[in-house]
């Protein structure tokens, strides 16, 4: 268990620990379907345009570090989809597996309920990622569909594993005003 964690808005100087950690996932994993690591003005620009349309962008910092971040954006780009979001999570490679990732996409999954969002899309990167599935479940993500065999990495052909949560009355009831 980590001894404090701080969760809090992303940072213009956490950029390049944000940029350090995601190029090694994108290097060395499944999860970012990308095949070659954005530099860091890349990276600021994709987390300003987050910001710019009012999504959550947060960091957990543990022992004085960048740990992992946690961010929401836009599930799809057509009108309807607007009260639903996806969401993206990456920890660095030696903070697995201490407690940080819960806290860190609760805090999206907050921010996204207050903001009025209804709905939160996991699209994990190849169905043998069991550890984002499981992560995902024990969060009260339900699965929501596989598209198999969609993406080409790692000299293989990789699924798309899509879960679901339901963030406030989720479909129950209409929305209060466009998000």
């Amino acid at each position: 268990m980590t001894a404090k964690l701080e969760i809090r808005p992303v940072a213009d100087a956490d950029m390049a620990a944000i940029q350090t950690i995601y190029a090694h996932h994108v290097l060395h994993g499944l999860a970012s379907w990308e095949l070659a690591p954005p530099d860091l003005a890349e990276l600021i620009a994709r987390r300003d345009s987050v910001l710019q349309a009012g999504y959550p962008y947060v960091v957990a910092i543990s022992e004085g570090r960048l740990a992992g971040y946690a961010h929401a954006g836009p599930y799809r780009y057509r009108p309807a989809y607007r009260f639903t979001v996806e969401n993206t999570i990456y920890l660095h490679p030696d903070q697995q597996g201490k407690n940080i990732a819960r806290p860190l996409l609760q805090r999206v999954i907050d921010d996204c309920a207050v903001r009025g969002y209804r709905q939160m899309i996991a699209v994990i990167g190849d169905s043998g990622n069991h550890a984002s599935i499981r992560f995902h479940e024990k969060m009260g993500f339900h699965h929501a569909g596989l598209i198999e065999g969609i993406g080409w990495k790692a000299e293989r052909w990789l699924d798309s594993v899509m879960m679901q949560l339901s963030l406030g009355p989720g479909n129950s009831k209409p929305p209060q005003a466009p998000a």
